[in-house]
């Protein structure tokens, strides 16, 4: 099978996005703890640990980071970094009454996406946030949502068979020379780079042949935000998209597309075909307008899905007796979703500039300073959950149920921090959130139909600074994760 163009793009920017030797020269070179220790960056006379900026930059930060958010939430809460220009808030009272409060802590111009997505709704905020949340949110929640169920499990389906069928992504699969009954999967390559992708291709109204291109426009697009080195991909790509879309939106205007069920039956339009009747103050959408709605639902259903995967599956195959359960009863793949998001989520936090002066723990913020609400810290806060480092899919102080915008503090349980809360909650949430559960669902229903039991590829997996433990997850998401399939004696 030749090679994936969604992955040849993937390699490519994440292989441009390392740092350069020359650059990490000039960082400080802070030593490799061990996962949960602190390395000693100095005291205050009264022996307060000190911080020093330059952390964030390091290879220790990015692979052993939440000891150091213990020190700044217990010691500096509010941190003024005057290397990178920014505010840390880190607790979580503080995180959430910053997301809820969206006129002290406002959105515009934080200028960390709309390079690359667009006018998005990331950079606005008040009643033009609220208007264009409104043109596609009723599209990605509640029955709409329900309706295409049947379409995501047919997907993840369709991609687990090509394991066992030999269409899978080159260099996906290693069977056993040795022993035909086992192999060794790739998940990234194999299920959850692409899944989430052919699933928002679908969804939206992409025609089957654009499916190689829309490859390269989200992971192009996805690689290139923040200002990094992958910028120049990213805008490109957010142009070929716009391009493409302008003859789509021209085609859907006259003649809408549908989604369809296992029967053949209609289901509704597809989100580009509703975006192109949509009218908002007596005026139909651009093809810009609709081109950036459709990349933030692309980052939002995409990226963020594909992260959470990947750490589910990793965290719930190194606590085997939390696998053992989740995967006998299917129902508990809600609470393993959440439980990887709060432990280990791949969306850091969300920035925001402050309207005007704000004095926090006695740190005043002044006015239009960037502040950056550090989702991480707060879902590892030991204020609002206990043993915070601790996984633990049947945790009693998490919310585990339904996303709700405003949050969830009930019977002892708070809502994680990963999605954010308030009116800039991640508008694909939702979807995120099923297409992690069904897709798993579906994994490990098919590995139970085969009579497969699965693990992690210890010899294949990237270890710590021992050489034997695995890696931490770090910050963000595992990049792959290699498993073991042995199919059970006949």
């Amino acid at each position: 099978m030749s090679a994936c163009p969604f992955h040849q793009v993937l390699d490519e920017t994440l292989r441009l996005s390392d740092p350069a030797p020359e650059a990490a020269g000039a960082r400080r070179e802070f030593p490799l703890m061990p996962v949960g220790q602190a390395c000693d960056m100095g005291r205050t006379s009264d022996g307060t640990p000190l911080i020093d900026p330059r952390l964030f930059d390091s290879a220790e930060f990015q692979r052993n980071p939440y000891p150091y958010y213990r020190i700044m939430r217990d010691h500096h809460p509010v941190f003024h970094d005057t290397l990178h220009n920014c505010y840390w808030v880190t607790r979580y009272a503080d995180v959430e009454a910053g997301y809820l409060d969206d006129e002290g802590f406002n959105t515009i111009p934080k200028g960390m996406s709309n390079g690359v997505l667009g006018n998005t709704q990331l950079e606005l905020s008040g009643i033009e946030h609220r208007r264009r949340r409104n043109l596609y949110g009723r599209h990605l929640v509640g029955q709409a949502l329900d309706r295409r169920i049947p379409i995501i499990e047919h997907l993840a389906a369709e991609m687990i068979g090509s394991w066992f069928d030999g269409t899978a992504p080159d260099g996906s699969i290693v069977v056993d020379e040795h022993d035909p009954s086992r192999r060794s999967v790739e998940l990234g390559k194999a299920f959850a780079n692409e899944f989430p992708i052919r699933v928002v291709c679908q969804v939206l109204g992409f025609p089957d042949e654009a499916r190689s291109q829309f490859f390269y426009w989200y992971s192009s697009m996805m690689n290139g935000l923040g200002g990094s080195e992958t910028a120049h991909l990213g805008i490109g790509a957010r142009q070929d998209l716009e391009d493409y879309v302008s003859d789509l939106v021209a085609q859907r205007r006259v003649q809408p597309t549908f989604l369809y069920d296992d029967a053949g039956d209609p289901i509704g339009k597809d989100i580009i075909s509703e975006l192109c009747t949509t009218v908002v103050d007596g005026d139909l959408l651009s093809a810009e307008e609709i081109t950036s709605n459709i990349a933030l639902v692309v980052g939002g259903g995409g990226e963020t899905t594909r992260g959470a995967i990947l750490n589910m599956w990793y965290l719930l195959l190194q606590h085997r007796d939390q696998f053992d359960r989740v995967r006998a009863d299917p129902t508990l793949w809600d609470a393993a979703f959440h439980e990887t998001l709060r432990c280990a989520s791949s969306i850091g936090g969300q920035p925001r500039h402050t309207s005007w002066d704000v004095t926090l723990h006695g740190v005043t913020i002044p006015a239009g300073s960037l502040v950056n609400m550090v989702d991480f810290s707060a879902n590892h806060d030991d204020r609002v959950f206990a043993d915070p480092e601790r996984f633990d899919v049947f945790r009693p102080d998490l919310h585990t149920g339904k996303i709700i915008r405003s949050g969830v503090d009930r019977d002892g349980r708070r809502s994680h921090m990963a999605f954010g809360v308030g009116p800039h909650l991640c508008p694909g949430a939702w979807i995120s959130q099923q297409e992690s559960v069904l897709g798993s669902r579906v994994l490990a229903a098919a590995l139970d139909a085969r009579g497969i039991r699965v693990g992690i590829d210890v010899d294949r997996t990237p270890k710590d600074i021992d050489g034997t433990s695995l890696a931490p997850i770090g910050l963000g998401a595992i990049r792959s994760l290699w498993l073991t399939l042995e199919e059970a004696p006949r």
